[in-house]
């Protein structure tokens, strides 16, 4: 299904769940910390339309970008946990657990753990220009070329920031990282030549991959994906390497626990439902659920491993 169509049926999902809305009280929010349109909202989108058809409830999605991430995070943590009010996390909310030297909340404490709702590996892509077509030959090229490569971040201490870092750290290379205000102005560089490369989402590499703008060069994930089987993991030339993004949902801290697993479980059922599996995976998406002490003791872990990389990158909130 084309991105365009699948976002037409979210959207008229949502509007399905939210026509609902004074026939049914209370109302479960679901807070993004992003713009509409991208790819942590475009998650919450399915879970507000699927979750309200298995639950008989009614979800609507709330967008409150910034700092991060933190500002919905910030509303969340101060909500009445009654299990009304959840965040649509990211992978920036282990990250930030450390960029940040202080934030108005505890990333562990101040919330209730739900599900661990997908991963969302990212892909290398490559200027045509750039002479290498896979992770060994980058690094060769970057050891025989130092400081000669360029490489998009589409913000400090982002997922694709810090998995650059990754590289650099583990193989002693020496490329120069260029930050951005977002995506879409770094592919544009990217595609036009200004800069060698970027970490992608899968969906966002699609296009690229198929007009050949671009080229992969590796992919994130330990594994390969089934929609994109010819690109190699990283961690086939650095041993290891698994640096993908990922979603899960949190609620404040003290939610009751029968509510707790309700929500884990109807989300489950949804992330397993072949039709909604197969529609992620194509948004470059891939599944997860289980049980909420699963989702805690993943962030705890996250937590940590990010850290360790802001640590050693140097890193600082802009």
């Amino acid at each position: 299904m084309h991105r365009r169509t699948f976002m037409g049926v979210l959207g008229a999902g949502a509007l399905a769940a939210s026509g609902v809305a004074h026939a049914q009280t209370p109302t479960t929010r679901i807070v993004v910390g992003a713009t509409p349109g991208g790819g942590t909202d475009t998650v919450a989108r399915v879970l507000a339309a699927e979750l309200g058809r298995v639950m008989g409830e009614t979800f609507v999605v709330e967008n409150r970008p910034g700092a991060g991430g933190n500002i919905a995070a910030q509303e969340v943590a101060r909500a009445t946990p009654d299990g009304r009010t959840l965040l649509m996390c990211y992978t920036s909310h282990a990250i930030n657990a450390t960029l940040y030297p202080k934030l108005p909340f505890d990333p562990i404490k101040s919330f209730t753990p739900v599900v661990h709702v997908a991963n969302a590996p990212s892909i290398l892509l490559a200027h045509p220009s750039v002479k290498a077509n896979n992770m060994a030959e980058l690094i060769a090229l970057a050891k025989a070329e130092p400081g000669q490569l360029s490489m998009g971040l589409p913000g400090i201490g982002s997922a694709g920031h810090l998995g650059a870092e990754v590289i650099m750290l583990e193989t002693g290379i020496d490329v120069l990282l260029v930050p951005y205000k977002g995506t879409a102005p770094a592919m544009t560089d990217v595609l036009g030549g200004q800069v060698s490369m970027m970490f992608a989402g899968a969906a966002l590499a699609k296009g690229q991959l198929k007009s050949k703008a671009l080229k992969p060069l590796g992919i994130s994930s330990a594994q390969r994906m089934s929609v994109y089987p010819d690109i190699a993991p990283i961690a086939d030339t650095i041993p290891g390497y698994d640096f993908s993004a990922w979603y899960g949902l949190l609620g404040p801290a003290g939610m009751d626990a029968g509510r707790t697993k309700k929500l884990s479980e109807a989300t489950t059922q949804v992330l397993n439902d072949a039709k909604i599996k197969g529609q992620l995976l194509e948004e470059g998406l891939l599944v997860e659920g289980g049980a909420p002490a699963e989702f805690q003791r993943f962030l705890q872990t996250e937590i940590e491993r990010w850290g360790t990389v802001v640590k050693a990158s140097g890193a600082q909130a802009g």
